[in-house]
C-alpha cells in the first residue's frame, strides 16, 4: 500500500512536511508560494511555517465554496504575478478542498503552467480532493464546470491538521471514504470498517485515511483522463453534486457541505443500483442506517426534488442528453453510464427520507 502512495508522490505519517522541505531544496524554484484561505492562514498556516525549512510567500483567498469561481482565479493570478511569480515558481495549495481544487487550477494555467503540491488541511481533502489531479472551479452554482486534470508534484497528508477541523468538517470527508469502501474493486472489508465507526474520533479516523487514499490512486492509475473506470469514483455524486448545487442556490444557512451531500447521494444511488441491479438489500439497509445516524437528516419536497433532476443534466459523466450514473450490482462490482427512470429517482428520494 505504501509503495503505491510513493509512487504517486503522495507521503503521510513520518513528518511528511520534511519531505516537502527536501522537494523545495532539491528543485531550486525562483521563489514559492503558499496559498491559504481564511480558516488555514488563522488555523494552519502557524503550524505548516513552523514545520517546513523555506521561506514564501502568501496569496490569500476566501474561505467557502462560494468563491470556488473565476474571479477567485484571476484575483490570484494578479497577485502572483506582482508579487514576482514566474515559471520556475512553485504553488503549494494549503487547505481543504476548495483551496486544492482552485489552486491547483491557478497553477495549471499561470505562465502555462507552474509546479503545484498539495498540503491538504481537511479529511475531504486528504482522501479525495487532493488526489488524482482533478482541479478547477465551479460556474456560478453548478460544481466544477471548468478545469483540467493535471497531477500535483506532491501531495502531503499530515494528520495534524484534523486537529484544527469541526465534527461537521470530519463527517464530510468520511463520505467519501464510506464512498471508497461501497465502489472498492477488490472487494476488501474496508466498507464494514467504515460503517462500524462508532464515532468521529480522529484517532480511529487516522486509520483509515490510508485505505481510502489507496482505494483512490488505484483507480486513477488505472485510468487518469476518466474515459473509463474512474468514473466509478463518482459513485453517489450524480445526484449528491445536483443536491449540493441546488442548496447552494438557497440562503447560505441551507448550504450543505459536499460530504454532507454525497452522502445523501449514496443512498439515493444505492438504491437505484438495488432496483436496477440487485444490489444486496441488506447492504443498502446497512448504508442507510448509517446516514441516518450519523448524518443530520434533510428533506426534500417533490417540487425540490424536480428542481435537483433538472441539475443533474450539468453533470460531467454526461453523453449525448444522457445523464449517466455510476451503480454497484454489489459492493466493488460497479457498472458504468446507466440511465435512470425519473420515476425511479423519486422512489429513492422516498426511501432516503422514509
Amino acid at each position: 500500500m505504501t509503495d503505491l502512495l510513493q509512487k504517486n508522490s503522495i507521503f503521510l505519517n513520518n513528518s511528511p512536511l520534511e519531505k516537502l522541505s527536501k522537494f523545495v531544496r532539491d528543485n531550486n524554484f525562483s521563489s514559492v508560494f503558499v496559498m491559504v484561505d481564511e480558516n488555514t492562514k488563522e488555523f494552519c498556516l502557524d503550524y505548516f511555517s513552523k514545520e517546513v525549512s523555506f521561506d514564501f510567500k502568501v496569496i490569500k483567498i476566501q474561505a467557502g465554496e462560494t468563491y470556488k469561481n473565476i474571479h477567485t482565479c484571476l484575483r490570484a493570478w494578479e497577485e502572483l504575478s506582482s508579487k514576482g511569480a514566474d515559471r520556475k515558481s512553485l504553488l503549494i495549495n494549503l487547505g481543504g478542498g476548495v483551496v486544492t481544487d482552485t489552486g491547483g487550477f491557478i497553477a495549471s494555467c499561470f505562465r502555462r503552467g507552474i509546479a503545484f503540491v498539495h498540503v491538504p488541511t481537511t479529511l475531504l481533502a486528504m482522501v479525495d480532493a487532493a488526489l488524482g489531479g482533478k482541479n478547477g472551479v465551479d460556474l456560478n452554482h453548478l460544481k466544477n464546470q471548468v478545469g483540467v486534470i493535471k497531477l500535483p508534484a506532491m501531495v502531503i497528508v499530515d494528520e495534524n491538521f484534523l486537529k484544527t477541523l469541526p465534527e461537521n468538517e470530519i463527517r464530510s470527508g468520511f463520505a467519501e471514504m464510506i464512498k471508497h469502501g461501497l465502489i472498492d474493486t477488490e472487494k476488501s472489508s474496508y466498507f464494514e470498517e467504515c460503517i462500524s465507526l462508532e464515532n468521529f474520533e480522529i484517532s480511529k479516523i487516522s486509520k483509515l485515511i490510508e485505505g481510502s487514499i489507496h482505494i483512490k490512486m488505484r483507480t486513477v492509475n488505472e485510468d487518469i483522463d476518466e474515459s473509463g473506470l474512474r468514473k466509478i469514483l463518482n459513485y453517489g455524486h450524480t445526484l449528491g453534486h445536483a443536491i449540493e448545487s441546488y442548496r447552494m442556490g438557497m440562503d447560505t444557512d441551507c448550504h450543505l457541505l459536499h460530504g454532507e451531500a454525497i452522502a445523501i447521494g449514496l443512498v439515493l444511488e444505492t438504491y437505484n443500483s438495488h432496483i436496477m441491479y440487485g444490489f444486496p438489500l441488506e447492504d443498502l439497509n446497512t448504508l442507510k442506517t448509517f446516514i441516518s445516524y450519523k448524518y443530520s437528516p434533510e428533506r426534500f419536497s417533490r417540487e425540490e426534488q424536480k428542481k435537483i433532476i433538472e441539475l443533474m443534466k450539468f453533470d460531467k459523466k454526461n453523453e449525448k442528453n444522457n445523464v449517466n450514473f455510476v451503480l454497484l450490482e454489489g459492493l466493488g462490482s460497479p457498472r458504468l453510464n446507466c440511465q435512470v427512470e425519473e420515476q425511479l429517482i423519486y422512489e429513492a428520494f422516498d426511501f432516503y427520507q422514509s
